[in-house]
């Protein structure tokens, strides 16, 4: 019962929620249909959250316009492109929904203005309410006319007037939020117009004041009307943001004009703010990686709370129930936000009503299935959940003639293939060589912001318990025993080992496994070789710890190849390296190491830098010696994970999940 309180109902409005859970707003790229409505995909998607306890499903965007700003529709679903279809495809949703007991808002855009994503920008120049510079581009914004914002407003209401139709129990405004074109009309940096939409903060809302009251004159007074809302940017300037502990100036919106748009905004009819901060210009605060704390935003959603008396919705890495239970208690919120964590396991609220928090899968704020794969490929998944967006393709299938599956390698790869084929009816036996279920986790989630990564190794150890697979410790496979044991199948995820090679004093040159894993202490000055994930990430842990940290990389930037595909984490922990102290060195050949000094040449020269140890980051070599041992006496063998070729964690977890699920 320790939870008990985020379990009681509570009211926006008119509306009535069955517990304090909410599911944050994510980009439903890949969610609609050829036109504009829901499609299957999308459907069980938001449904499969209602089924897991979730009190409050919130789409991710929709579009209520596609002339002002074009979108390359339907790439997302929209309740103005096609009002019947919208509505036709979106009430099998709502009322599938409604069935568990949950409630469902449709989150409705103005649009993108100067941060459209690139891959998803229409032929025609964006758009802001004035001529300013594109986020990503090398483009000035063309400002809208008072008509196109008079025209905006008017398909709000069209929107709104279909999702009510459609069933949805109310709406919710993107955004004066996280620097999209509402939020860029409501910034001064942004918005320099002379107009009625222009100087004041009174008229720099006056759009988002006239899109509530359209909503409200269409849709009725007691319609709920929700607003995501930043009371600060984070913006040291253009396309440069602030990180956390930091002293700057804010360029965008500042905390006391926050509070005083805050107070607007309920005063014109907004009937909940969804509190974050940030904008694209410094992205990670409103899409935080693991280099965030967790509960980010509590003191800013704190704040707002105090000083306005409608709900907070707050989200911002709030997956840990305690905090999101000390939030309510201390204030800071209303309605606990989840957004990645409903979407690594759809199940959270009911697990966790039930006491099973050991049950709940992880996200680990890698953003490599999420926001990653939005802002490059134009689609919303999860990298630790395969099924996540894909729960009617990725459905789980069950078996007539059970395997015997030898599973060799205990990381994710192998986890993952064993706990996908007990579920589905198949026996696997899991065979592990060391004493610990995670394998590249457990060095990866030793930094204190990776904690997450050890978390996942957790679950999948209480997975194998839970699922009854049989597992074998301390044993590493030959390939006698994989012949002789009588399996029909054989799965090979044996991993990857570290790239080595000698520098001269080698006794104190080191892996960045060992190091992270504290086999090897690295002293208090040592240089990283190699400025890719693994380098940079084992250099903000040893900064953290007071150490003295140089990076030496041969290419010409750092996280050259294989960095995060999510500009949130990848611009983030660039920023992080020289605010926390690291030396970098680009461009440069390491030649050794002897007496306490690496030695690199860079343009000619040949530098000496002083060292109690070197660390090797640079890179991984596949381990697949067993299944090279096994590939042609096995008729029925598989490899998986960094065994067949060294990624991520979402490649390993999806191709193993692949084929553990196809496996007859």
């Amino acid at each position: 019962m320790r939870y008990e309180k985020l379990f009681t109902p509570f009211s926006i409005g008119n509306v009535t929620l069955k517990n304090r859970f909410a599911m944050a707003p994510m980009g439903p790229l890949g969610l609609g249909d050829a036109d504009g409505g829901f499609n299957q995909r999308g459907i069980d998607y938001y449904t499969e959250r209602a089924k897991g306890g979730t009190g409050l499903i919130i789409t991710g965007v929709t579009f209520v316009d596609n002339e002002v700003e074009e979108h390359g529709m339907p790439n997302c679903p929209s309740p103005t492109w096609n009002s019947v279809h919208f509505t036709r495809t979106a009430r099998e949703m709502t009322e599938r929904i409604h069935a568990y007991g949950s409630k469902i808002f449709l989150q409705m855009s103005a649009g993108f203005g100067r941060v459209t994503i690139p891959t998803n920008l229409g032929e025609y120049p964006p758009v802001a309410p004035s001529a300013i510079p594109h986020r990503w581009l090398d483009k000035t914004c063309r400002p809208l006319t008072v008509d196109e914002i008079h025209k905006i407003v008017k398909s709000f209401g069209l929107g709104a007037y279909n999702a009510k139709r459609a069933g949805f129990d109310g709406v919710q405004i993107h955004a004066v939020h996280e620097g999209y074109l509402l939020d860029q009309f409501a910034i001064s940096i942004f918005n320099q117009r002379t107009d009625e939409y222009g100087g004041s903060l009174e008229n720099r809302l006056r759009f988002a004041k006239e899109v509530v009251e359209e909503i409200k004159a269409r849709c009725g007074q007691d319609f709920v009307v929700t607003l995501r809302y930043s009371p600060k940017s984070m913006m040291k300037d253009w396309r440069v943001g602030a990180l956390p502990g930091e002293d700057f100036v804010e360029k965008g919106r500042d905390l006391e004009e926050g509070v005083e748009a805050a107070k607007l905004l309920v005063q014109y009819g907004y009937d909940a703010l969804d509190v974050d901060v940030g904008c694209y210009d410094a992205w990670w605060w409103n899409h935080p990686p693991m280099y965030q704390e967790k509960g980010l935003y509590r003191s800013f959603a704190h704040l707002i709370k105090s000083v306005v008396d409608v709900p907070v919705i707050m989200a911002g890495r709030m997956d840990n129930p305690d905090m999101a239970l000390k939030s309510l208690e201390d204030g800071d919120c209303d309605i606990i936000s989840l957004g990645r964590p409903l979407l690594a396991d759809p199940d959270y609220c009911r697990k966790l009503r039930c006491g099973k928090l050991d049950e709940i899968r992880p996200c680990i704020s890698c953003q490599e299935g999420c926001m990653g794969r939005i802002q490059n490929y134009s689609m919303l998944n999860c990298a630790v959940n395969p099924q996540a967006c894909k729960e009617g393709p990725n459905a789980y299938r069950p078996v007539l003639k059970p395997r015997k599956v030898m599973v060799v390698g205990g990381g994710v790869a192998g986890c993952e293939a064993a706990r996908v084929l007990a579920i589905r009816g198949h026996k696997p036996v899991l065979f592990e060589k060391t004493d610990k279920i995670g394998g590249n986790l457990i060095p990866g989630g030793a930094p204190s912001f990776k904690e997450d990564d050890i978390a996942l190794a957790n679950w999948y150890a209480r997975q194998m318990e839970l699922l009854g697979v049989e597992v074998h410790m301390n044993t590493e496979v030959t390939r006698e025993m994989a012949l002789s044991g009588g399996y029909d199948t054989v799965i090979i995820a044996t991993g990857s080992t570290p790239k080595v090679f000698k520098l001269g004093d080698d006794d104190k040159v080191y892996t960045a496994a060992d190091v992270l894993t504290g086999v090897k202490d690295p002293g208090s000055q040592t240089v990283i070789v190699g400025g890719g994930l693994v380098g940079l990430e084992l250099a903000l842990d040893l900064a953290e710890k007071g150490k003295d940290v140089t990076v030496v990389e041969a290419m010409d930037k750092l996280l050259a190849v294989n960095g995060p595909i999510c500009s949130a984490n990848k611009e983030m922990l660039l920023e992080l390296i020289p605010f926390k102290g690291v030396k970098t060195v680009c461009g440069a050949k390491v030649t050794g190491y002897k007496d306490g000094k690496l030695t690199y040449e860079k343009g000619g020269e040949t530098v000496f830098l002083p060292a109690d140890s070197v660390i090797l980051a640079v890179g991984y070599r596949e381990e697949k010696s067993l299944y090279e041992q096994l590939q042609f006496e096995v008729p029925d063998i598989y490899l998986l994970g960094d065994a067949k070729n060294v990624s991520n964690i979402m490649y390993a977890i999806w191709d193993a999940f692949e084929v553990a699920n196809h496996l007859d």
